[in-house]
């Protein structure tokens, strides 16, 4: 068909596709944003300086929220010591965040990463304190009223079975130890890290002395028959 006739007819050749073009694409801000973090903290000189102190500044931002969401259990701690609290905060979250800079993977913002650091810091000191004046009975004996305090006609009768096996468990199962962490942290609710500084230990050995009671306690239950789902 002729190019005269085709355009008679009302046909025309279809325009040649051209290749795309290739085309970087830019990172979103955020990354860009972590990255620069980052880059800053591992660097040196002025510019590393000039990023601590920025760090410093957030975490210590985040330090004073925790402790102001905090404050009313805490209303007989002067305003003072609060700030020295969310300020020791900081400090210790700034050196946890230089110390696992290289655990960052950029799931997140950098700085909600760091953030968070400041938050815990700032709760473990808080609790801290708020049993800085509490009694904190190491060989509290309260898991042997498990199953007496179940006797009220509203409860019901396996839970009541349930708490009694349960408490002869603690006493013929586990060792002092192991007793002594279960019932500070599950029974006496003493937080995990008052009970630490306390015995002179870090979490993480009072979790697994927690793990491993908590394994024993479901053995001891499974070989009365009792059953054990809310262990």
């Amino acid at each position: 068909m002729s190019t005269l006739r085709a355009a008679s007819v009302g046909w025309a050749r279809p325009p040649l596709m051209q290749p795309p073009v290739s085309k970087s694409v830019a990172p979103p801000p955020a990354a860009g944003e972590s990255r620069a973090w980052v880059e800053a903290l591992r660097a040196s000189g002025p510019a590393h300086d000039e990023a601590v102190r920025r760090l410093h500044a957030l975490l210590l931002r985040a330090a004073r929220f925790e402790v102001t969401r905090r404050r009313a259990s805490l209303a007989y701690v002067r305003g003072e010591e609060l700030e020295d609290i969310a300020m020791q905060a900081a400090d210790d979250a700034l050196v946890a965040v230089l110390r696992k800079l290289e655990d960052f993977r950029g799931a997140s913002r950098f700085t909600t990463w760091a953030y968070k650091f400041a938050l815990l810091e700032a709760g473990v000191r808080l609790r801290r304190r708020a049993w800085q004046e509490r009694e904190v009975v190491l060989d509290s004996e309260s898991w042997t009223r498990l199953g007496g305090s179940t006797s009220s006609p509203e409860v019901h009768a396996e839970r009541s079975e349930l708490l009694r096996s349960l408490s002869e468990c603690i006493g013929e199962r586990l060792t002092p130890h192991q007793r002594q962490v279960l019932v500070a942290l599950t029974i006496d609710g003493v937080p995990i890290d008052v009970l630490a500084e306390r015995l002179s230990t870090t979490r993480g050995a009072l979790y697994k002395t927690l793990h491993d009671a908590r394994q024993k306690l479901r053995a001891a239950l499974a070989d009365k028959g009792v059953p054990v789902e809310a262990m």
